[in-house]
């Protein structure tokens, strides 16, 4: 008895062991590879026929940017204010009429001198994988530069990478957050998932008619 237990023991040590080394070994491999498409804001501004920066939603309180957000977004309105694109896209959260993070990155935007009919509300960013899909097939968005803090800036490019999106990166994070330690193990996960997402890319929750960034971001609004 004692030595069938050892066996059932050494057996799922082993498989523990061998999903783990699976794990990390994805979870490099989607940082090592798109580590170059990193770039400071002003090599951002250098970029030609850039269609939009994309601004990830992340969590508002009361009605207002939280901490994460607030960097996000003061990053992308630097690119946009910089000449790196005269698009903006806020990506994020709007599936509950009493939770929206759109409006509040875009009027965050407008209130920072950004020009309303420059900025694109995607009402059903609701995972990164889904706002970069529909960057591609609901506003037709061909060469990116995607902006959220570093951690979580080589998922998103990775995904960009095998929709087919010509995508770059500047990293959103001045200062140190809380949990900060939680999110990066949960990215290890995030990164893993999403891996496995880009080999079937399954569609998005909600796609719709097209609204082609080279357009006019109003026709976005829904207030």
């Amino acid at each position: 008895m004692n030595k069938m237990w050892k066996r059932v023991f050494m057996i799922g040590t082993v498989s523990i062991l061998v999903i783990l080394i699976v794990l990390l070994t994805i979870n490099f491999f989607v940082v090592g590879s798109t580590k170059s498409k990193v770039i400071l804001e002003e090599e951002a501004s250098k970029l030609e026929n850039v269609d939009c920066i994309i601004v990830l939603g992340a969590g508002i309180w009361q009605n207002k940017p939280s901490p994460m957000l607030e960097d996000r977004l003061l990053q992308g309105i630097a690119l946009y204010q910089n000449g790196t694109s005269n698009k903006i896209i806020m990506s994020g959260d709007h599936g509950q009429e009493d939770y929206d993070e759109v409006n509040v990155m875009k009027n965050f935007a407008i209130e920072k001198g950004v020009e309303s009919e420059d900025i694109f509300m995607d009402h059903a960013g609701f995972s990164t994988y889904d706002s970069i899909y529909r960057a591609k097939d609901i506003f037709e968005a061909k060469k990116i530069v995607i902006v959220t803090q570093e951690y979580h800036l080589y998922r998103a490019l990775y995904i960009a990478k095998q929709l087919g999106i010509e995508a770059y990166g500047v990293k959103s994070n001045p200062r140190k957050y809380s949990g900060q330690v939680v999110r990066e193990i949960r990215e290890i996960a995030a990164r893993n998932k999403d891996w496995f997402s880009c080999i079937f890319k399954p569609t998005p929750k909600y796609l719709g008619e097209t609204i082609p960034v080279s357009g006019n971001g109003d026709s976005t609004n829904d207030k």
